[in-house]
């Protein structure tokens, strides 16, 4: 969550007025961020997690367990006691995290002291930083109060009391038939978000998630627990006038969405042209990173037929008119608009030869005017179009007292527009009067319930992006097969169940086969010369360039195809490529991560390798196994995800029915399992390694690691 702006809000009638205003200066302050920033060189590899929590109150009398919304006593608190811990920290004590306010009022994030480095010693430090800024939040909670990591509090928008202290289901912002308007924070950007996008939209939201039909669960199931009578609000109607489906679980708010928690990476590159190539390559990554983070299987008392968060989030601010949906002809709005603001990512980015026209396959409704002024200003078409597409919302929150901004100093009006833009990666200029340079967000990501599993994916993720750039991977397949993969992630038991497309050949030499068709295959040009007769062959692969912080640099100098017929023809010294058709296939996720046959090395083969070229010692490498080989084994299947593991908890428990019902006792139970898992004082062999030792023991770790630094990374030329 980023810093929260003061002031007065805008009711949605009276913002209109500026909508124009914000997207044309918040283009012009991405153009002053541009010209100063765009040939910026030589920014060090940084990186940070942030992870978020609810905090639950335990009530172990009654067996219940409730959402405490304490959110904003518990910052205050935390406050001074960051504040007095870095005034008593030793000069080489780690540093101390910092804490933030989320949509939830029931909601923590947290976020490292600092970032880290590029160094390996570093990411054996993951854990306990993890482990730190859970102890200081937990250590400064009431004593019946945890900070647990979970996605989805299963019970949220039940009928009763789920929250600790009750408000009753009553919010003018939402209209929700289930949700009280205490449950979201008070700043007032947050209600006021709530109710904008239900009024952009016109009516609520609508959130259906297929209901899991165990044995006795009714057939059709009709959700009794629905108010449906209800006649508070305009769209208490909503409901029974066809928006809650049957067999499926409704939900009808923005906090049904914005009250789960993930974990997300941000990256730090060198320069822009590498944060484009950092962006494109993890684009195919993040579905099937969805998949095996998968831990969201319950919702509003039930269990559904999903495993992951992501489309209640997509649903949950989905903004769009019914003509902007495609449900009535445009009228009254400009663009057909085919996805929510919080989905997966539209364009590739990067003008590496590898990305080819043809990837980026799906409509993409850009604002023309936008797009105008930003190629007129000399950017290129690829970053035009993508900064150009999220201009196409609507700005849905304007304070008053920031609507005249020095657009010099300022990125206020940009990042209004560019922050509830939600993909599964983020672009992110620098800000303004900052050192922080060019940076991805990798965003798709659920958070898991120990900080040895947030650790794990973390280290995973920096590991891949170095790879990535080290050996200069090409993952690019086509968005829409992107999009297929985002679908089929979120489906039970997707990690082992499930097959997603992925591209076979992902190091540069595996195209070199290619190069000899060139001559032979390529259009012939005007003058009667085949296009290609001028390539030279090479007869090995090119030794990748890499610079101080392993990062290649050989990819980022080429330019790319502007159509389909130039991708398949080759530029001077480059192949000619063959169909992108054949470029990806169908693979289970441990063929994604752990390899197929001699041609696919796998995600996690890509990464031993980038491990084998850096002058590491044995000790430092067998630790930072010890977290990969839980990705490894997530992905082959010998530990469950988190979803596959509360699904077997809920459906073994000895209160269920077998009706799809998460009942009180469930979740008490459930919440207290995590509880014991995360500490360590429950052994669950199938979700977590055996040798998983107590997180109050090592800080969390395995087992002790003696770190011996490798030879220290030298900043980027």
């Amino acid at each position: 969550m980023g810093l929260l702006s003061l002031g007065t809000p805008l009711a949605w009638a009276d913002s209109i007025p500026y909508h124009d205003h914000v997207r044309q200066h918040g283009i012009t302050q991405f153009l002053n961020i541009w010209d100063r920033l765009k040939n910026r060189e030589g920014d060090e590899l940084l990186w940070g997690d942030e992870i978020e929590y609810m905090v639950v109150q335990f009530d172990d009398e009654h067996h219940v367990a409730r959402l405490s919304l304490r959110q904003s006593e518990i910052l205050a608190k935390l406050e001074h006691v960051v504040d007095e811990l870095e005034n008593e920290k030793e000069p080489d004590a780690p540093p101390i995290p910092t804490f933030h306010p989320e949509y939830g009022r029931f909601m923590l994030e947290s976020t490292p002291g600092r970032p880290y480095t590029g160094q390996l010693k570093e990411l054996l430090t993951v854990e306990a930083n993890m482990r730190y800024r859970r102890k200081i939040a937990r250590r400064h909670l009431n004593p019946n109060e945890i900070p647990l990591t979970v996605t989805s509090f299963p019970r949220l928008g039940t009928p009763g009391q789920f929250t600790e202290p009750y408000f009753e289901p009553r919010s003018e912002a939402s209209q929700s038939l289930f949700l009280p308007h205490e449950i979201t924070n008070p700043h007032a950007r947050f209600p006021t978000l709530t109710a904008n996008i239900r009024r952009r939209r016109g009516h609520k939201v609508i959130i259906n998630l297929p209901i899991f039909e165990d044995t006795h669960t009714p057939k059709p199931f009709i959700d009794p627990t629905i108010p449906w009578d209800r006649d508070w609000f305009p769209g208490d109607n909503e409901a029974k006038n066809g928006a809650a489906l049957p067999d499926h679980i409704y939900m009808d708010a923005m906090g049904f969405g914005m009250g789960c928690c993930c974990l997300q990476i941000t990256f730090q590159a060198c320069n822009v042209a590498e944060a484009r190539t950092v962006y494109d390559a993890l684009v195919p990554v993040g579905p099937i990173m969805l998949a095996l983070s998968a831990a969201s299987p319950a919702y509003r008392g039930y269990l559904a037929d999903v495993d992951c968060r992501w489309n209640v989030i997509r649903d949950a601010v989905d903004d769009r008119t019914e003509e902007e949906r495609g449900l009535k002809p445009l009228k009254h709005n400009k663009y057909r608009i085919p996805k929510s603001r919080y989905d997966s990512v539209d364009s590739y980015l990067s003008m590496d030869y590898n990305n080819r026209p043809e990837y980026n396959d799906n409509p993409l409704p850009i604002d023309e005017g936008v797009y105008k002024r930003l190629r007129d200003h000399g950017l290129d078409d690829l970053l035009s179009k993508h900064i150009a597409h999220l201009f196409i919302r609507d700005p849905l929150v304007i304070f008053s007292e920031m609507i005249d901004q020095d657009d010099s100093t300022s990125t206020d009006h940009f990042e209004n527009l560019q922050s509830t833009n939600w993909q599964t990666l983020r672009f992110k200029p620098p800000p303004a009067n900052s050192p922080i340079g060019w940076r991805v967000e990798f965003r798709s990501m659920e958070v898991q319930v120990t900080d040895f599993e947030n650790a794990a994916f973390s280290i995973f993720i920096v590991l891949l992006s170095r790879a990535i750039l080290s050996f200069g991977l090409n993952f690019y397949m086509p968005i829409s097969k992107v999009d297929a993969n985002m679908k089929t992630a979120q489906a039970r038991d997707a990690a082992r169940q499930e097959k997603f497309y992925f591209r076979k050949f992902v190091y540069p030499q595996d195209r070199a086969f290619e190069i000899r068709r060139a001559l032979e295959s390529c259009p012939v040009s005007a003058n009667g010369s085949k296009a290609g007769s001028h390539v030279h062959t090479p007869v090995s692969p090119v030794s990748p360039k890499v610079n101080g912080n392993g990062f290649d640099h050989m990819h980022a100098e080429r330019s790319r195809p502007h159509s389909a017929e130039q991708s398949r023809c080759p530029s001077p010294g480059e192949p000619e490529l063959g169909p992108v058709e054949e470029e990806y296939e169908l693979m289970t996720m441990d063929e994604i991560i752990n390899g197929k046959g001699d041609y696919f090395p796998g995600l996690l083969g890509v990464v031993r390798a980038y491990l084998d070229t850096l002058d590491v010692d044995f000790s430092t490498k067998r630790n930072l196994w010890m977290y990969l080989d839980v990705v490894k084994r997530r992905a082959n299947g010998s530990l469950m995800t988190c979803a596959q593991w509360m699904r077997r908890f809920i459906r073994t428990h000895p209160d269920y029915k077998f009706d799809s019902v998460i009942s009180e006792q469930i979740n008490y139970d459930l919440m207290k399992a995590f509880d014991e898992i995360e500490r360590g004082v429950r052994r669950e062999p199938d979700l977590l390694p055996a040798d998983y030792r107590s997180a109050q023991a090592l800080n969390g770790h395995l087992k002790p690691h003696t770190v011996v630094a490798e030879k220290p990374a030298t900043p980027c030329p």
